[in-house]
């Protein structure tokens, strides 16, 4: 049986390509006792609100119909973010020369967050660039990466 999210993600493509927008991810996760379905898309030069509900409509309905997800969950569609996740290859190799923050299982160097600039991605194991020069961390020992945006 396919993932869920999977399932989700096949089905939300074309209408998230009708709205002029790309598929970031698909999260079905639980919080609070109340699952959520969550729809991260992405366009060149941001998501407005209106590319949000033109992607929410339709995929609700089509969910309906497809029947998918056993129970009761809350549809969310929305920007995947400034800092947004990197999860998939794609992700990595769209992002090569942003800033970035990888976030460790476990504290390396006395700290578990490192902030530097992507320089590569292989398999899983990630490359920034920092002030110290460059560090490459294992795929085993990174978390998650997100962008990483300064205020």
């Amino acid at each position: 049986m396919a993932k869920i999210t999977d399932l989700v993600s096949d089905l939300a493509a074309p209408f998230v390509e009708a709205a002029g927008c790309s598929l970031w991810d698909v999260e079905y996760v639980r919080e609070a006792g109340e699952w959520f379905l969550r729809v991260y898309i992405d366009k060149e030069g941001g998501v407005s609100i209106d590319d949000c509900e033109a992607v929410s409509r339709p995929l609700s309905d089509a969910l309906d119909q497809a029947d998918p997800i056993e129970g009761s969950y809350v549809l969310e569609v929305s920007s995947a973010g400034a800092d947004r996740p990197l999860k998939k290859p794609e992700h990595f190799e769209k992002f090569l020369g942003a800033e970035v923050e990888v976030r460790l299982y476990r504290a390396m160097e006395g700290r578990k967050d490192h902030v530097g600039v992507l320089k590569g991605y292989d398999n899983g194991d990630v490359t920034i660039e920092t002030a110290a020069g460059p560090q490459t961390f294992s795929k085993k020992d990174v978390a998650q990466v997100r962008l990483y945006v300064r205020f």
